[in-house]
């Protein structure tokens, strides 16, 4: 059967609904905070900040973690350069850009480490980022560091932080040794994840075949995308959210090429062999997704996910400290001042939509929408798959 006559038999299926593609704490109150060694600002500026941006990919280097870079004599993570980061420096690279609130990460794409050394980074940098939340109320949250590949270590750690230390979510790496998010070998976490109705920052890594691939590309340009969309399409394809659907899942960096390839890998819904695993269609958990605007907030990147998601799945993210301060801020407010995006819809990405899934940095007075909650596939769609598993064998033949 020619290629062009399975597309054709594939795109019948829309009709039939099987390439859906439509989806089925407290204020910190405080206006301004004394910060070492940053100057103050005049008062409409602190003002301005008191009600100011959220964003949600923003790194830090605790001390356990530069301990560890030095005690490997690893000077660079994925090609960039390590920065002399302190928090004083981020309070202040957050205060010339108007950042109300950073939720803070810490990663280490590329660097492999033995199990011990990696439990200690994850529990010591945990309660380094706790501590920041505390030293300055309302300008940080935190997305805990697990340590996977090891998935009992990392159940462990992620409770402490989500239940003890009161952490916002955790970041994970979209590839952790060989395995992908969506592998079973972390079905462990993940139940642990849904039943807190965690968030999930998923941050590119460098999987270990990208140096067999002999391309002497910084990995920052291809291969980051490459991570986060294998990533996000497993974590579909595996059954992984339709397993979990409590978990909210931001994608850094506008979600690699996922969002481009979006029809073509909607066209797994012909298969069988997909059909329990992602059963409310490959589009429908794709919009699930949040996206952040890190490194990508460009009209090419922000035209492709305004076609395909709600604009309250767009969120701001910097990738401070190493993306040159401003830079995705100016791009945003460019998108707002040529009308690509409406002044309603700045206000969303900078601050809006991000308090859905943190209404704990809500300000006095300020509104919140509710993020929005999934179970798992009901009876009722159930029982549509099994009227419609003919058409999906027929266009299966057509394939083949």
């Amino acid at each position: 059967m020619k290629r062009r006559e399975f597309v054709a038999g594939a795109s019948a299926l829309v009709g039939a609904g099987l390439l859906a593609g439509s989806a089925s704490g407290a204020s910190s109150g405080s206006a301004g905070v004394a910060i070492p060694g940053v100057e103050a600002e005049s008062s409409r500026e602190t003002e301005n900040i008191s009600a100011g941006r959220i964003d949600v990919h923003h790194h830090i280097f605790s001390p356990a973690l530069r301990e560890t870079l030095q005690r490997h004599n690893v000077h660079q993570l994925a090609g960039n350069a390590i920065p002399d980061w302190t928090p004083e420096s981020s309070l202040g690279a957050m205060e010339r850009s108007g950042v109300r609130t950073a939720i803070t990460s810490v990663v280490m794409p590329g660097l492999s480490l033995e199990r011990s050394e990696l439990v200690h980074v994850s529990r010591s940098s945990n309660e380094y980022s706790a501590d920041l939340v505390r030293r300055y109320p309302g300008r940080f949250g935190f997305f805990a560091h697990v340590p996977l590949p090891f998935t009992d270590n990392a159940c462990a750690e992620a409770i402490h932080a989500l239940d003890t230390l009161n952490a916002d979510g955790v970041v994970l790496l979209a590839s952790n040794g060989e395995k992908f998010l969506g592998d079973e070998t972390f079905d462990e976490l993940m139940s642990e994840l849904d039943r807190r109705q965690a968030t999930v920052f998923v941050h590119p890594n460098l999987h270990p075949s990208t140096v067999e691939l002999g391309l002497d590309t910084p990995p920052g340009l291809l291969e980051f995308s490459c991570d986060l969309t294998r990533a996000g399409l497993n974590l579909i394809l595996s059954g992984t959210m339709e397993r979990y659907p409590q978990i909210r899942w931001i994608l850094a960096h506008a979600g690699g090429f996922l969002p481009y390839v979006a029809w073509r890998v909607s066209l797994a819904n012909a298969m069988p062999e997909f059909s329990d695993k992602a059963a409310l269609g490959v589009l429908n958990y794709l919009r699930r997704f949040y996206f952040d605007t890190a490194s990508s907030a460009s009209r090419y990147s922000m035209a492709t996910l305004r076609e395909l998601v709600e604009p309250s799945r767009i969120l701001f993210g910097s990738d401070a400290p190493y993306e040159a301060e401003g830079q995705t801020l100016a791009q945003i407010t460019e998108l707002g001042k040529d009308g690509f995006w409406s002044t309603q819809m700045v206000a969303g990405v900078e601050r809006e939509h991000a308090l859905s899934l943190f209404p704990r940095f809500r300000m006095e007075g300020e509104a919140v929408a509710a993020a929005p909650l999934y179970e798992h596939e009901p009876w009722s769609g159930q029982m549509k798959r099994q009227m419609l598993q003919p058409l999906r064998s027929l266009a299966q033949n057509m394939r083949k």
